[in-house]
């Protein structure tokens, strides 16, 4: 592997995801030692293995896991396919099902429960015994439509993958204690969930299917935030930049017009989505950076610490 080889794909990938030229610092030392980490995991274990990449929204899971492709594959002679558990949500059709079937807030994406993980695991599994000439679908979700995107439009992995990246905000969940789930933990809980049937079920969830799905991750690396409160305002920051962007955009007429048609969401709207999330991501930050393999600390402006390994 060449140095400057290795700086020429950084810099590109930089450059491609709009990120400060000093994010190249970033790269070299958190990145490259988490890289050098799952090289001797693998080769170690000689053959493939799944990584969990865990963080809370806005912590940079998918910029990480697209950097641990790139280098992996390009300098490390290591194939890597990498997949979002938001690529894995249940249709549309099938969370409408799932709101008639047990609760209304099962029409909102996301928690535990809304994510086909049959499909995630056959995903996996197809990865792992493919032959050099086979092509493994992944699967992709549009959430411009809030509905997965046709199988015939899927990207293929071509071949055996050696490092399989798994990316979510809940992977490696573990369920909370049934008394924990007594009382509302926010005013979504309260008034929308007030028997606890949502938030039970979410538990049962990772009781169950998710905790079997998690239980086939080889390693564990958490992207682990402040707090709470700056996931919020990271949410609400977004939105924020976001609505920037479409005032900026060209109006109906002037161009396709295609940015007018999204819908910004207001900081009281932002709080309330969160509130979906809070319980899980509450629980992890408190539980999971004791059991992580690879614990990475996001600071308030994003940065982040260097990786703490735990063998």
């Amino acid at each position: 592997m060449s140095e400057s080889e290795l700086r020429q794909t950084l810099n590109a990938l930089i450059k491609q995801e709009a990120l400060p030229d000093t994010y190249v610092n970033t790269a070299e030392q958190t990145i490259l030692p988490l890289v050098e980490h799952l090289v001797a995991l693998q080769r170690s274990a000689n053959r493939t293995i799944v990584v969990g990449i865990h963080g809370a929204q806005g912590t940079g899971k998918s910029t990480l896991a697209l950097f641990l492709t790139e280098i992996l594959g390009k300098h490390y002679h290591c194939p890597t396919a990498s997949f979002s558990l938001d690529d894995i949500y249940l249709t549309r059709a099938e969370r409408c099902e799932l709101a008639d079937r047990v609760h209304p807030l099962f029409r909102t994406r996301g928690v535990p429960g809304t994510h086909d993980v049959e499909l995630g695991q056959q995903v996996i599994e197809q990865l792992r015994a493919a032959q050099p000439t086979d092509q493994t679908p992944i699967p992709m979700f549009d959430k411009s439509v809030d509905d997965r995107v046709p199988r015939a439009e899927w990207p293929v992995f071509q071949g055996p993958a050696q490092v399989i990246l798994l990316e979510g905000w809940c992977v490696g969940a573990r369920p909370e204690p049934d008394q924990a789930l007594d009382q509302p933990l926010n005013p979504l809980e309260s008034e929308d969930d007030m028997e606890g049937i949502w938030r039970r079920t979410v538990n049962d969830c990772l009781k169950g299917s998710y905790r079997r799905f998690f239980d086939d991750l080889d390693t564990l690396v958490m992207l682990k935030a402040p707090s709470m409160d700056s996931v919020r305002e990271w949410r609400k920051l977004q939105e924020h930049k976001l609505a920037e962007k479409i005032k900026n955009a060209p109006k109906a007429g002037e161009g396709s017009g295609a940015a007018q048609s999204l819908r910004i969401m207001t900081d009281a709207e932002v709080d309330r989505f969160i509130m979906h999330y809070e319980r899980v991501t509450r629980a992890c930050l408190t539980e999971m950076p004791e059991r992580a393999n690879a614990l990475i600390e996001v600071a308030e402006d994003h940065s982040l610490g260097l990786p703490q390994f735990r063998t």
